[in-house]
């Protein structure tokens, strides 16, 4: 999944291979899927770009965002982007194919769900966008301790860890993905619940937050997601299905893999101990 460290990294990829190239040809939808997200009819992807040129691209919390003139093409959620060079064969199964005028092309397939949207420039108005534009990113000095500290303070005890930091677009962009690590380097486990944190816990896990993420900013994304060339991030997850049943690198123990909130969590039972209050 694209979350704030991959968004940010896709994106300088995007701008640094397409920059200054026009649109020729636009397919969409080619390969139907039943959780590929749109803006609009997808057969119109093509009137709506060809012949526009990319001026920009940037990251919006999870979304990446490429800019062709008074257009936008955004990515989100389980969107897999490919650069193909010129004469290299169009995928057989694709959700999204751009080819541009010297030839090269960008490819989105979607794994589980995502979004792949093109609109005029100023047309979205989904409120997970909204939030994501609004809020600060934790990659920012904007997302202090004081602003985190009132974030905290205007959520229910009763939520989880995982639940304080990935639902009600608290900190957009940030997902299950880059939680557990972040978890992880803060001790903390993510059944956790607010009410049983004490004043440093609370404390490591804003400094875990912004440590982390860079972490993963400065390694182009983590290993178990991939660049638009194919290649792993260079960030090596602690806590993911890459290392679950493995050993923990602190202490040794068992990397444990469990269902909850929707998906999975991974946690050292030894470095996150969890006592149900």
């Amino acid at each position: 999944m694209i979350e704030l460290p991959e968004a940010k990294s896709l994106s300088e990829q995007l701008l640094k291979k397409f920059y200054g190239k026009t649109i020729t040809y636009v397919v969409a939808n080619h390969s139907p899927h039943k959780l590929a997200w749109f803006w609009g009819d997808p057969n119109g992807y093509g009137e709506l770009l060809c012949g526009k040129k990319i001026t920009g691209s940037n990251a919006v919390a999870g979304h990446v965002e490429m800019h062709a003139e008074d257009c936008c093409i955004s990515f989100e959620g389980g969107v897999t982007l490919r650069y193909l060079e010129a004469g290299e064969s169009e995928p057989s199964r694709h959700q999204l194919y751009i080819r541009f005028d010297d030839g090269t092309a960008l490819v989105g397939a979607i794994q589980m769900y995502g979004g792949l949207y093109a609109y005029v420039e100023g047309q979205n108005d989904n409120y997970y966008y909204i939030m994501a534009k609004e809020k600060p990113s934790p990659l920012t000095d904007e997302f202090d301790e004081m602003y985190y500290n009132d974030m905290f303070a205007n959520s229910k005890k009763t939520l989880s860890a995982k639940a304080f930091l990935t639902t009600e677009q608290r900190i957009p962009g940030l997902g299950n993905g880059v939680l557990q690590d972040i978890l992880f380097n803060a001790h903390i486990h993510p059944r956790l619940k607010l009410e049983a944190f004490d004043n440093q816990q609370k404390k490591d896990l804003f400094y875990s937050i912004k440590h982390v993420l860079n972490e993963m900013l400065v390694g182009g994304g983590r290993d178990v997601e991939k660049d638009i060339f194919g290649n792993q991030g260079k960030y090596k997850t602690k806590m993911s299905t890459l290392t679950k049943g493995k050993q923990c690198p602190v202490c040794g123990d068992t990397i444990m893999c469990e269902a909850f909130l929707g998906g999975k969590i991974y946690y050292c039972p030894t470095c996150q101990p969890y006592v149900k209050g």
